[in-house]
């Protein structure tokens, strides 16, 4: 696989909490979602293959192996919903609150540290 985040994929993501590694693709999910707002269906598909790239990342790290099937339900159901018929009645909000909570536990982790 050709990876995009390079630097993560070489082994900087397995350093990440489940939390950090979630509020990341959650930012990538995020840029697809505006830029499909903006009717800009190339950078909306860049930016949700980042977010798959990076969940592929989540789900091959060891520490995560007892989270194995959230994680997988995950993946398919962001497929579903940006490439498939959205057969689990996803929406952007439902994605942007999902992923919210993820972002908010980060950030308060690394104000913390």
């Amino acid at each position: 696989m050709s990876f995009q985040h390079k630097e993560l994929a070489a082994g900087r993501w397995f350093e990440l909490s489940l939390v950090e590694q979630l509020a990341n693709v959650g930012s990538e999910v995020e840029r697809a979602i505006l830029w499909k707002e903006k009717a800009n269906k190339d950078y909306s598909t860049k930016a949700i293959e980042r977010a798959l790239e990076l969940l592929y990342l989540t789900i091959a790290d060891a520490k995560n192996r007892k989270r194995l099937r959230e994680l997988t339900r995950l993946r398919e159901a962001l497929v579903d919903y940006f490439y498939a018929d959205n057969q689990y009645g996803s929406s952007d909000e439902l994605w942007r609150n999902y992923f919210n909570g993820f972002g908010y536990a980060a950030r308060v982790k690394r104000n913390r540290s």
